[in-house]
């Protein structure tokens, strides 16, 4: 034993508190990390139903950070899980000009994933039918939908899990307020286009600067997008540096602003669809979401979603 050692186990046994060295403190925070979000992910499983038992979750890999964290997130879920499901990894190789084809097989060999690389050269429809200057996203997107939906069904794939986090809901909601007139995101759960699949999105409650730091602790091999995330005069990015200055300076807006998607009042906004304000009569009765809209309320805790927890996997 060092005298180094020593010296800290006699310490140790006097009762003295020993500083930890910057290293430890690293895997202490590396660790709280990792079980925030393995506790995140598996919380809005258990909200949403997103996976059951004898479920085979097909996790769509593009090569990016977001999912990478997901399918390792899933794995680590799919061992301490109480209900047994499969896992199959799935890229879709678009013929992007210079990526790395062989990154994602050894990769995935290695962590012993099931996967299959689809070959589909939709990088050449997207750049032949869309201008230059134009953004690509959105046929981008659908060409690569029904791919992955036709390959889903070929797998017998009964969940399709994308790798969207908290900030791509938010994001996708101001898009659609500010510039579509809507008041629509991204669900955590839905049926796909085709009506043959249901899609999840487990990184729901994932905020993305968490995601960030996990892929940089696992060193996950990053593939960058050469269509979509080349662009730099995005709608999406602009409200992305938007929540990004809100964070700064208004710390909990961006937080509050999510957990206020889950907190829908329809009898206080104007949608007819939803709500049926025309055929509105006085009962007599006290309703408990009456006439507060201009009470004075105080601002509601930063607390993280709760609403119908179930415990999918408990965070060792």
């Amino acid at each position: 034993m060092s005298a180094a050692t020593d010296r800290r186990a006699s310490a140790t046994a006097q009762g003295a508190v020993i500083p930890r060295s910057a290293p430890q403190r690293a895997a202490r925070e590396d660790a709280k990390l990792e079980k925030r979000l393995i506790r995140l992910v598996g919380q809005a499983i258990g909200d949403f139903g997103m996976i059951e038992r004898g479920d085979r979750v097909m996790v769509c890999l593009s090569g990016g950070k977001d999912s990478y964290s997901l399918l390792e997130i899933l794995l680590t879920l799919r061992d301490r899980a109480p209900i047994d499901f499969e896992i199959v990894a799935v890229n879709l190789d678009q013929k992007q000009p210079g990526f790395p084809a062989d990154v994602l097989p050894a990769y995935l060999a290695h962590r012993g994933v099931p996967f299959r690389i689809e070959t589909q050269d939709t990088y050449s429809i997207v750049t032949r039918v869309i201008p230059a200057g134009r953004t690509m996203c959105s046929l981008c997107s659908r060409l690569r939908r029904g791919v992955l939906y036709r390959v889903a069904r070929e797998l017998g794939a009964t969940k399709i899990a994308l790798g969207h986090h908290r900030d791509d809901i938010l994001a996708t909601f101001f898009l659609n307020l500010f510039y579509g007139g809507r008041i629509k995101s991204m669900p955590p759960k839905l049926v796909s286009d085709d009506g043959r699949n249901i899609v999840i999105r487990p990184l729901a409650y994932a905020p993305e600067a968490d995601l960030v730091r996990f892929a940089a602790i696992k060193q996950f091999p990053i593939i960058p997008c050469n269509l979509c995330g080349s662009q730099d005069n995005l709608k999406r990015q602009e409200v992305r540096r938007m929540l990004q200055e809100w964070d700064k300076r208004f710390p909990g807006r961006v937080k509050n602003t999510f957990n206020a998607l889950a907190r829908v009042v329809p009898s206080h906004l104007m949608d007819r669809g939803l709500y049926d304000f025309a055929g509105l009569r006085p009962t007599g009765q006290p309703l408990a979401d009456g006439d507060i809209a201009f009470d004075d309320e105080p601002c509601a805790a930063e607390d993280e979603p709760t609403h119908g927890v179930i415990r999918f996997a408990e965070a060792e």
